[in-house]
């Protein structure tokens, strides 16, 4: 892989880690209702999980799913219906401290396992595969660009977790934080739309 194609993979990595989608949504709203230090697990969940994922990808599974395409159908209905499910318990928190809100923040290993349901996650895994790969070196530029998320990724997200632990001092009061919860939980319900285009 030349410099200038991992640089464009770098930006690409990124562009799509920081911009708005299921992952970040759930980052800001557990910022929000658990703090940054508890959002941690969370946080590295997604990194390792999507870095994974795209290792995988990269590896042979975008290929099992043009075979058979049915399987691809299967996990992307599983998907939407896992993250409307996630949409109403975010909805349904209540105040930090009190009740349901009390629970616990998305562990490592279920932030992990989000990423093979989450519509941009796998986006952006097959266009970084498709991208970013090298045909005469394929394997070790599919770990690159594996790597190449893993290292970008956390401090992207991060940002989200910081933004919603700054925002609970805004959020003190129960009705504007029942707002900000509904509000949180509609995006994410806005962020399957793709999926209902591609």
């Amino acid at each position: 892989m030349t410099i200038d194609l991992f640089v464009a993979l770098v930006t690409f990595a990124f562009v799509s880690s920081i911009t708005p989608g299921p992952n970040n949504l759930m980052l800001l709203a557990s910022g929000v209702n658990f703090g940054f230090r508890r959002t941690i697990p969370h946080m590295l969940g997604i990194g390792v999980g999507f870095s994974f994922m795209i290792v995988v990808i990269g590896l042979g599974l975008g290929k099992l799913f043009e075979l058979y395409p049915v399987i691809y159908a299967m996990l992307r209905a599983v998907g939407g219906l896992y993250m409307l499910w996630l949409a109403w318990k975010i909805a349904n928190s209540g105040p930090v401290g009190e009740g349901r809100s009390a629970g616990k923040p998305f562990s490592f290993i279920q932030a992990a396992l989000f990423q093979w349901v989450n519509p941009k996650a796998w986006f952006m895994g097959v266009t970084a595969i498709a991208t970013y790969t090298v045909p005469g070196n394929y394997v070790w530029s599919v770990l690159l660009v594996g790597f190449a998320f893993g290292a970008v990724n956390l401090p992207s997200v991060s940002t989200w977790a910081l933004f919603g632990t700054a925002l609970r001092h805004v959020l003190n009061d129960q009705r504007v934080l029942r707002v900000f919860n509904v509000t949180m939980a509609v995006l994410l319900v806005a962020s399957l739309a793709p999926m209902l285009y591609h």
